[in-house]
């Protein structure tokens, strides 16, 4: 059995690295798979993967109002959180998704019960200040160029993300503030489906699985697929549940400032993706802001 130390070790690595990875690996989904079909299959593995698990080890799942609370949890966390960014990183690389990843500044609004010591920090103000002014200067910049539709869709999938960052954390809260007493494996993957379902009528209903052929799929394609549903959304959600439970906020949320290091390396290395230097700017004031938001609570 691992030690807790290990568990520790493993579960941040998970985070910091295969979550780092997973915007590497949308990007080639993305090449055969439309957003909410590629989302559909993730959730639909994941999901199903953990519940026959959960059987197999027998553990209680739940039922009629808390099954309903799961599936809405699911659909919040997961839709909000993860297809979100699947949805823009059709206009966006994978190194400038990453990097708008809010999470950290939404733990500070939304975690009333820290207020008075958050807002009474000048770290903390200042990391919000630094990351705003990030985020403007690059919706700034892709307002700047030509309105195509290209850079509007652009400006959108920017604050599609912010937006799904708010309802990762509103949900993550809720996951540390008000626990389940049915099993976790089996809770997540009654969020995974639940999530997987909603994705499913989306892609029916704007017309994705009509355009859709499996023939012009790709074999990276479907590999990208069951590494993103097995170890991104089951096995590093879990660690990531785990984690917030046993440790602050502030310090788990610290895999959002290292996954953009390791999705620009990425990106660059294997992706042939290319950074302007007003992007790089405006990064480096997002990656500033979180530091000092982390800096400023873990001084708390």
């Amino acid at each position: 059995m691992f030690s807790f130390r290990l568990k520790i070790i493993l579960a941040f690595a998970a985070i910091y690295l295969v979550w780092g990875s997973t915007y590497l690996f949308v990007k080639i989904s993305l090449h055969s798979f439309p957003p909410f079909l590629l989302s559909t299959l993730r959730f639909f593995i994941g999901g199903g993967a953990l519940m026959v698990y959960a059987y197999w080890v027998k553990d209680q799942f739940p039922k009629s109002k808390e099954l309903l609370k799961q599936a809405l949890l699911g659909c919040v966390v997961f839709i909000g959180g993860i297809m979100s960014v699947v949805w823009a990183q059709q206009y966006l690389s994978s190194s400038l998704t990453s990097t708008i990843i809010t999470t950290p500044f939404w733990f500070v609004v939304l975690d009333r019960k820290q207020w008075r010591y958050y807002f009474s920090n000048v770290h903390i103000i200042i990391g919000l200040v630094l990351g705003l002014i990030g985020v403007t200067t690059l919706m700034i910049f892709k307002t700047n160029t030509q309105m195509s539709s290209s850079s509007y869709m652009q400006l959108l999938s920017i604050l599609v993300i912010i937006s799904g960052s708010f309802f990762w954390v509103l949900g993550s809260l809720y996951l540390r503030n008000k626990p389940s007493s049915t099993s976790v494996y089996a809770n997540t993957s009654v969020q995974l489906l639940a999530a997987g379902i909603c994705c499913l009528l989306i892609s029916i209903f704007n017309g994705e699985m009509g355009s859709f052929n499996i023939q012009q799929t790709r074999l990276d394609g479907w590999l990208s697929v069951i590494y993103l549903a097995i170890f991104s959304n089951t096995l590093t959600f879990l660690a990531f549940v785990w984690l917030i439970k046993i440790k602050p906020p502030a310090i788990v949320s610290t895999y959002s400032y290292v996954n953009p290091m390791v999705a620009t390396l990425l990106g660059w290395s294997l992706g042939n993706e290319h950074i302007s230097l007003v992007q790089i700017l405006a990064l480096s004031l997002i990656l500033s802001g979180v530091l000092f938001v982390n800096l400023g609570k873990n001084k708390l």
